[in-house]
């Protein structure tokens, strides 16, 4: 598949996941108890965790096109 096709594909990807995982990370957050020994801690790694399956994404779109 050519780059450019990917990083299409992967950008119609991105946008939908990281809008529906911050309002999700935001809804979950306001469940929780009103602790700042809990808040804290969870804003922190609700806040970094998008990034590891976005990490998947990144490399597969910037990988070099497969040679037929």
């Amino acid at each position: 598949m050519p780059p450019r096709y990917k990083k299409l594909i992967g950008f119609s990807l991105f946008l939908p996941f990281l809008l529906l995982y911050f309002f999700a990370a935001a809804a979950l957050g306001e469940r929780l108890p009103h602790n700042q020994l809990l808040l804290v801690p969870y804003y922190i790694v609700a806040g970094v965790a998008w990034a590891f399956p976005t990490k998947y994404l990144l490399q597969w779109m910037n990988a070099p096109a497969k040679q037929r």
